[in-house]
């Protein structure tokens, strides 16, 4: 395989100024809605991309918990990398890829910490078998092999059988405070349309298209 000639057409929809909403929250939520009805795979799905004091970044895919003016929430292992790295270093920046629709969707800001109350509550939503697995895990943390992992999982099992299965201290969410959102919609001969949506000093939303 050539991956000079791995490349495809975009040609789908198009992406202007007077088609898109003056608040990019509003914007976001139709194209997630959009990408629902597509039928895209986990549409929730965004690469979440951390970085250390330092500057040594890092990026995963994780789900997308919840979004409105407030920003994008998530949640984890505390004690995982992206927890730590946010912990020192509290910004980031998320990418949405929906390539069922040609679409990409950035998100730049600060980060702040969900409060325990609305933790627990979308903890609570979790299947039992997941939220065993935050009791169960150190995310990141060296394992001997696979069997170690299943047998603290069969003793959270056995701990908590029967009763409920409280919020590890250990396990919360962020959310990211959206200081830019750029929409991005492919188009023929790779001329795209790009949207950036920025926050004013007077948390207004600004809008400019940038060259693709």
């Amino acid at each position: 395989m050539n991956l000079a000639d791995l490349r495809r057409e975009y040609a789908s929809a198009d992406l202007d100024e007077s088609g898109s909403a003056d608040d990019p929250h509003e914007q976001f939520s139709r194209w997630f809605s959009e990408a629902q009805a597509a039928g895209v795979p986990e549409p929730n799905a965004m690469t979440l991309a951390t970085c250390t004091p330092d500057g040594a970044p890092s990026a995963r895919i994780v789900l997308l918990k919840g979004y409105n003016s407030a920003g994008f929430a998530f949640f984890t292992d505390l004690r995982s990398r992206k927890g730590a790295d946010l912990a020192a270093n509290p910004r980031a920046a998320l990418v949405f890829h929906w390539a069922e629709l040609e679409r990409q969707v950035r998100v730049r800001g600060p980060v702040s910490l969900i409060d325990r109350d609305e933790a627990a509550a979308y903890f609570r939503t979790r299947p039992v078998g997941s939220r065993l697995g935050a009791w169960a895990s150190t995310q990141s943390a060296l394992l001997a092999g696979r069997a170690e992992l299943e047998a603290r999982w069969a003793e959270r099992e056995q701990e908590f059988a029967g009763g409920e299965i409280p919020l590890p201290p250990h396990w919360g969410g962020f959310r990211v405070v959206p200081n830019e959102i750029e929409f991005w919609q492919g188009r023929v001969s790779r001329l795209h349309d790009r949207l950036l949506y920025t926050r004013t000093l007077e948390h207004e939303w600004h809008r400019v298209r940038l060259s693709p």
